[in-house]
């Protein structure tokens, strides 16, 4: 049976290489990708890391761009469901993409998207995570204890040093573009966690770095996300 994955994102502003580069490995895999998003509008990428943020520097790359236009043609991208027709015992996987633009706090706040996650995550379904994505899951409280669902889980998401250098280096020309909350993603993923040290930050931010921890997955910014994309092709593979 063909695995299916769903992957939800904002109406705007999603990290193009975290959403089109692992939807590219899974369509070569022969898997079924359907986004969602909040009231089923089509998304669109932060427009800058199409052209570069900062004079054409810091953009996604090349190979990402190609996999974003081809992404445009695709007939699941062009017809979400709204984040309250997930059934998640529809889908082998839910993937939780990145991005750091405003338009990202639609889908970071989504507290629907957050009840759609929590069923996710009691149905032991496989959960993925990358970047600003782990945010979500941060913010999806167990009713049962009123904790986050990551509490006693160890977990990835874009690094304080990551975040913080993109945001000295552009801060004078886009002013808090890279800064989508005043809290560091570091901070808010390590206040939800039984401890700080389950917060890992891999070898070096340019070693391409992902997380297991059972059904949870997470990776922390766009350099990681061939390796993302392949460690859950492969989890998938191997739950056939």
């Amino acid at each position: 049976m063909t695995k299916r994955i769903l992957i939800s994102i904002p109406d705007q502003d999603f990290d193009t290489t975290e959403v089109s580069i692992p939807w590219l490995k899974f369509i070569e895999s022969g898997f079924e990708v359907i986004f969602s998003t909040e009231t089923g509008k089509v998304g669109t990428t932060d427009p800058l890391l199409l052209k570069g943020v900062l004079f054409g520097k810091l953009g996604a790359k090349p190979e990402a761009i190609e996999a974003y236009g081809k992404l445009e043609q695709n007939y699941h991208f062009n017809n979400p469901i709204p984040y309250y027709d997930i059934q998640p015992m529809d889908y082998d996987l839910l993937m939780l993409p990145g991005g750091h633009a405003k338009g990202m706090k639609q889908y970071l706040e989504s507290r629907t998207l957050q009840d759609k996650v929590l069923t996710f995550m009691n149905q032991k379904r496989l959960v993925a995570a990358i970047c600003h994505g782990t945010i979500v899951l941060s913010r999806t409280r167990d009713p049962k204890t009123e904790k986050s669902i990551l509490y006693g889980r160890k977990v990835t998401a874009l690094t304080k040093t990551l975040e913080r250098t993109a945001y000295y280096l552009t801060s004078w020309k886009l002013g808090q573009y890279y800064r989508t909350y005043p809290e560091y993603v570091e901070d808010e993923v390590k206040n939800s966690l039984c401890s700080s040290g389950d917060f890992q930050h891999g070898k070096a931010p340019w070693i391409p770095f992902c997380l297991t921890d059972g059904n949870l997955i997470t990776a922390r910014w766009p350099l990681d996300a061939h390796l993302f994309a392949q460690t859950l092709v492969e989890r998938l593979q191997a739950n056939s």
